[in-house]
C-alpha cells in the first residue's frame, strides 16, 4: 500500500503514517499516533491482532482478533478534535465518519482513554 493515502485522514501516505504500526515495525510514541493507527486498523479490516495487542488486556474482555478483524462499517474519515498526554496517561477526542451496511451515513464521537504500560500505549476505554 505504499502509494495510497492513509485511512486515518492525516494526508500522509500509508507507509509513512499508520502502515509501520499495523505491520508491527514501529510502536506508537503518542496517544494520537495510537488512535490514528487503531482507526486505520478498523477502517482496513483484517488487523484484529494489532487491535487486540493495543487494547489493555483487562479492558478487552472477550474480544478476539477474529472478531476485531471483521470490517462491519465502511469508515470514511477520522478527525482528531483534541488530545492530551500526561506521563503514562492520555486521552484523545475524535469523530469518525462511517457508512453502515444499509448505506446510512453516521458519525462516531468518542473520548478515548489510554495508558502506557512498559513503554507501550494501550487503549483502555471510552470516557
Amino acid at each position: 500500500m505504499p502509494s495510497i493515502h492513509c485511512p486515518c485522514s492525516s494526508g500522509k501516505l500509508y507507509d509513512a503514517c499508520c502502515g509501520p504500526f499495523l505491520n508491527c515495525r514501529r510502536t506508537a510514541k503518542t496517544v494520537k499516533q495510537l488512535m490514528r493507527s487503531r482507526y486505520s486498523a478498523f477502517a482496513l479490516g483484517d488487523h484484529g491482532d494489532y487491535l487486540l495487542q493495543t487494547w489493555h488486556p483487562v479492558a478487552a474482555g472477550g474480544l478476539t482478533a477474529e472478531l476485531l478483524s471483521a470490517r462491519t462499517l465502511d469508515w470514511q474519515g477520522l478527525r482528531i478534535l483534541d488530545f492530551s498526554q500526561n506521563g503514562d496517561e492520555g486521552v484523545v477526542e475524535f469523530e469518525a465518519r462511517f457508512i453502515d451496511g444499509d448505506g446510512n451515513s453516521g458519525r462516531h464521537h468518542e473520548i478515548s482513554r489510554f495508558i502506557r504500560v512498559n513503554g507501550k500505549w494501550l487503549y483502555v476505554n471510552a470516557l
